[in-house]
């Protein structure tokens, strides 16, 4: 297991037996993802992640991109991956194909993106990006936007980034100072921008840029940003890239991790003005910002846990071959380190985790696709409550716990872990970006606490605990102590995440702030409630094949991960119910000199 192999197995169990693949393909334009076209796309999905991006990963972070004659060079095989990827069409997976897509549910490209990641994280960054304007211009550019850009974004044959930061405006997009002057039929924008994932680089022909700007006379605070497309090279009447246009690469940042992706700063208007395109209405570029955001966000939780599936692989491999100490069960003979037992506590507390947040990610997925194309007025509403309480859970509990995981894979390694030649602490830097971009864990607490609790008056919370407890009803129909074990753990937990929507509720009446303090702790304990309904799910769908008699291992296989993450994961979610019940009172109520009286 010396490079990236995907876990096929586990990703059509859960496309096709948790998230509802039957379901999906039933919707307008998604008739043909069959199971048997589900699998060849997996497969091959699974041969080019392993094949062409895990062999250049190393290389990518050892190497990094570099600024060199006003553009960016990427890193030794880059370029050649990047031809590979469009060629095979893996850029157009989930797109309309009336601009060249081939119209694949997310449920799928989510899979697809999975393997991606989890085999060259720094790689998939570029075509996560696209995906994101793509959607963006879809839904809100014109007709001649479409014309001119989608076709060419769709194929991979250019890229696309967001612009939102800036040096003063992080999160606070009401900071946003970049200018936007109205030319006849564009505007002249000038600014700068940070942290641009993929800003400059040398795998595409074209970049199109997504930028936040202010028109002049706009409302202050958020209501007066405008989305504007800016290319690096302003289309020709054939459609090729023709006259550069006024944005240039002024730096690219040296980071932590996913070195092989070039982070730029960029420079909008320092030659009279960067040539943009308003994309939507003026002053409504934050509604189609979040357009891109929504999807991003997703899109970097299945990061967290793709990335937590590459470290438990190393830390797996590595505790078979590394021999050390003696073998627990007989101490006369030294042994492999997996067969210590705190090293498999390590291993099964990995396992059982990615796979669940594999589960919630994907059945997330296919909710989005039922929230884009059902024609059933109810059957959207349910798709649009799951894609409400589920994104911030993904977002941010997956990323969270990926990056613990990857922590616990240079555990697993001991001192050879903390060694960058053995490759193991790369997913741990690699990962840490993924709680801080497309909104920080924080942001993703307040927005499951704040507007999907607070706002609603808990009906979202109540509705979804609802859920969980109607289908983790079908354990008892399964004789056995194991699942009534299961169900009464569940059950339990169930109780005490009720107990902190109430609290919160309570809480957050007069003044949000107490209940804002302990909005993580909240969105960490609905994480680790939803990783075991997904995990009692799969324990009951793996039940169906034990009891057709299938002599296939994976299914109790599967069902002893659910036990081992309902016994042993589950009850971290009690520590988090803890934190939301001592309240954040104290958090809030605190002197801004109370942090630094002990110097």
């Amino acid at each position: 297991m010396a490079e990236y192999v995907a876990p096929l197995r586990d990703m059509k169990f859960v496309i096709e037996e948790l998230s509802d693949l039957d379901g999906v393909r039933s919707l307008p334009g998604l008739e043909e993802a069959t199971p048997d076209l589900v699998d060849a796309v997996l497969t091959e999905a699974g041969k080019f992640a392993s094949n062409i991006l895990s062999p250049i990963n190393r290389g990518g972070d050892v190497d990094g991109a570099r600024r060199e004659d006003g553009g960016v060079v990427t890193a030794p095989g880059w370029k050649e991956a990047y031809r590979a990827f469009v060629d095979g069409g893996w850029a157009s997976l989930s797109f309309d194909p009336a601009h060249g897509g081939q119209g694949l549910p997310w449920l799928v490209s989510t899979a697809v993106q999975e393997m991606q990641k989890s085999a060259n994280l720094a790689f998939g960054l570029c075509p996560m990006l696209t995906q994101a304007a793509v959607e963006a211009i879809t839904h809100h550019g014109t007709d001649e936007q479409k014309a001119v850009y989608l076709e060419k974004l769709v194929s991979g044959e250019w890229t696309g980034t967001m612009n939102l930061t800036e040096p003063q405006a992080g999160s606070d997009l009401a900071a946003v100072k970049t200018t936007a002057e109205p030319a006849g039929d564009h505007y002249l924008l000038k600014g700068q921008k940070i942290f641009i994932t993929y800003g400059e680089h040398d795998l595409a022909e074209n970049i199109i840029h997504l930028v936040l700007a202010r028109i002049p006379g706009a409302p202050d605070g958020v209501k007066g940003i405008s989305l504007f497309l800016v290319p690096k090279f302003i289309p020709a009447a054939d459609g090729s890239p023709g006259e550069r246009n006024d944005v240039h690469c002024v730096s690219i940042e040296h980071k932590l991790g996913i070195n092989g992706s070039p982070t730029a700063v960029l420079a909008y208007g320092d030659h009279g003005g960067a040539t943009g395109y308003l994309v939507g209405e003026e002053n409504q570029g934050l509604a189609c910002m979040f357009t891109m955001m929504n999807l991003a966000r997703h899109a970097v939780g299945v990061e967290g846990y793709a990335l937590a599936e590459r470290a438990y692989q190393k830390a797996l491999e590595y505790a078979r071959d590394r021999i050390q100490g003696r073998d627990p069960a007989n101490p006369s003979e030294r042994a492999a380190i997996i067969r210590h037992p705190d090293v498999r506590r390590m291993l099964m507390d990995m396992k059982s985790q990615v796979e669940a947040m594999r589960a919630v990610g994907c059945i997330a997925a296919g909710a989005m696709d039922k929230l884009g194309r059902a024609t059933d007025d109810d059957a959207r509403d349910e798709a649009r409550r799951w894609v409400d309480i589920l994104t911030p859970i993904v977002k941010g509990w997956s990323t969270e716990v990926g990056t613990q995981l990857t922590s616990v894979g240079l555990q697993v390694h001991g001192g050879m872990g903390f060694i960058e030649e053995t490759g193991a602490a790369q997913y741990y830097r690699d990962a840490r970006i993924t709680p801080i971009y497309e909104g920080t864990t924080g942001i993703q607490a307040n927005d499951i606490a704040g507007r999907k609790l607070l706002r609603d008056g808990g009906r979202l919370a109540q509705w979804t605990l609802e859920r969980f407890r109607a289908e983790a009803g079908a354990l008892t129909s399964i004789d056995s102590d194991e699942a009534a074990l299961m169900h009464e753990s569940f059950e339990s937990s169930l109780d005490s995440l009720a107990e902190s929507v109430n609290r919160l509720l309570a809480a957050g009446q007069d003044d949000p702030s107490p209940a804002m303090a302990v909005s993580v702790p909240y969105l960490m304990q609905f994480g680790y409630v939803a990783g075991a309904w997904a995990m009692i799910r799969a324990y009951v769908a793996a039940q169906k094949h034990v009891d057709a008699g299938t002599g296939d291992p994976f299914y109790r296989d599967k069902q002893l991960t659910a036990v081992y993450y309902v016994r042993h994961v589950l009850p971290q979610a009690a520590a988090c119910h803890a934190r939301v019940v001592a309240g954040g009172d104290l958090v809030t109520a605190v002197s801004d000199e109370w942090f630094d009286r002990a110097y």
